[in-house]
């Protein structure tokens, strides 16, 4: 096993079949965003989303793919051109990884890959417990999505973030106040038929209580690209509470939990939810 993986592990509390899982998971996420940086993808991307707040930030949820956005508008820009650089990344650190490319049979703004490997292998090769690995049906994939924005809303600004392992290196990612406002749009927009992510709830409270700030002009434009805020009129302060006050009336707060409790290592950490806990959180938001 590679030294630096076997640290990366070791730093894991490793007790069930998902926290086995979740390590593997997050390794694979840290080595992938590694290969980017190699290839220079951050000089025309940043990293967004909740791995993002995962892995650079350190909010207590796992998160499952890899999102990104470029910093300028680029409709000739292919996330394919990467996946060698991807791929030879996670070989040299003993990953048996494939990376496909999900082909769109029309242009859309967003991009997708996956990274696939054999879950019982790499569980293995990383040397979590046999027991463990033998719960694991043979042949099970683990699949990491990766998505690019390749037509972004303006007005985010970005900052470049340090990873130590497996080597020190660069992410650039959208700062706090944008990343709030791209989890603000999620909850308030995201189109999940009659479901509600309760992921993007627990990162709510989680803003709300460590980086309360949100940039109010980022969340508007991102609003008028998906045509959920129109005309001439600025989203401002007063519109944006009622909006979310409206959203937190509308949610069934047990089906949000159980979205979310995969994700936690604590599902206790859930049990004040209410509408009225969230009416709370609300208040505390920042605008800027």
């Amino acid at each position: 096993m590679n030294e630096v993986i076997k640290q990366m592990i070791s730093e894991y509390e490793i007790k069930s079949l998902n926290d086995s899982f979740w390590a593997l998971r997050e390794i694979i996420q840290q080595i992938a965003l590694l290969g980017l940086w190699r290839s220079k993808f951050f000089e025309k991307a940043a990293f967004y989303g909740g791995s993002a707040l995962r892995i650079l930030y350190g909010i207590d949820r796992f998160s499952e793919d890899l999102d990104f956005s470029l910093l300028e508008p680029d409709q000739d820009f292919a996330l394919a051109d990467y996946s060698q650089a991807l791929r030879r990344e996670l070989i040299s650190f003993g990953f048996k990884v494939e990376v496909e490319i999900k082909e769109r049979k029309e242009k859309t703004a967003i991009q997708s890959a996956f990274l696939k490997t054999d879950t019982r292998d790499q569980m293995m090769s990383v040397g979590i417990d046999s027991g463990l690995v033998n719960q694991v049906p043979r042949y099970q994939v683990l699949k990491i999505k990766l998505e690019i924005d390749v037509n972004p809303p303006p007005g985010f600004i970005t900052e470049m973030r340090y990873l130590l392992k497996p080597i020190p290196f660069a992410v650039r990612t959208y700062t706090l106040p944008d990343l709030f406002a791209g989890k603000i749009h999620a909850l308030l927009c995201r189109q999940w038929k009659s479901r509600v992510k309760g992921r993007d709830w627990y990162d709510l409270v989680w803003f709300a209580a460590y980086h309360p700030e949100l940039r109010l002009a980022h969340l508007e434009q991102r609003m008028r690209q998906t045509g959920h805020w129109t005309g001439s009129k600025h989203l401002d302060e007063k519109a944006l509470r009622k909006l979310l006050i409206e959203k937190t009336e509308s949610i069934n707060v047990e089906k949000i939990k159980r979205e979310v409790e995969p994700f936690v290592k604590n599902p206790a950490n859930l049990e004040l939810w209410t509408r009225q806990f969230f009416l709370e959180v609300i208040d505390r938001i920042k605008i800027i």
